[in-house]
């Protein structure tokens, strides 16, 4: 029993690597991330899955964290931001400038790979509708949309 509540084992496959938890059947997939694997690159925002800064990749789709449950990742591919080692568009990020503070980088990183990864033929109309699930207060969205075609224009993006 952990905090005196009924819990599970769960066996997760984050970044490529199995990972055993024990959680309790209301725990989001975000706060096992965060406070039991330590994978902090997916942030809280709204907590309802408005603002897609804490975005996984999950079985090749973005996936909002903060609203899917711990139980339902059981056995499925999970990604973070710490999944992803210097690809193409975390370069094409910097390269563009396409952040500011970065609080929501991590999340539209994510989004923006599974689209690349999933879309490869995206339009501007495709690219402009994938980023509506993430939200910047602190930056448009010109250069995260440039940066995402800069590696389409290159090819996939990798792992």
């Amino acid at each position: 029993m952990r905090d005196g509540a009924h819990v599970v084992k769960i066996e997760l496959y984050v970044n490529r690597e199995g990972r055993s938890v024990v959680a309790r059947p209301a725990d989001t997939l975000l706060h096992i991330l965060r406070e039991e694997l330590g994978l902090t690159g997916a942030k809280p925002g709204c907590n309802n899955g408005d603002c897609g800064a804490c975005t996984v990749v999950m079985d090749g789709w973005p996936m909002k964290s903060c609203i899917m449950l711990a139980v339902e990742a059981a056995g499925r591919q999970v990604t973070t931001i710490e999944g992803l080692r210097d690809t193409p568009i975390q370069r094409a990020f910097a390269e563009k400038w396409a952040f500011q503070c970065g609080y929501c980088t991590p999340g539209f990183i994510m989004n923006c790979h599974a689209l690349i990864q999933n879309r490869p033929d995206a339009t501007d109309e495709i690219i402009t509708d994938w980023l509506q699930s993430n939200i910047c207060r602190c930056t448009g969205y010109k250069e995260i949309s440039e940066a995402v075609k800069s590696v389409l224009v290159t090819g996939k993006d990798t792992l």
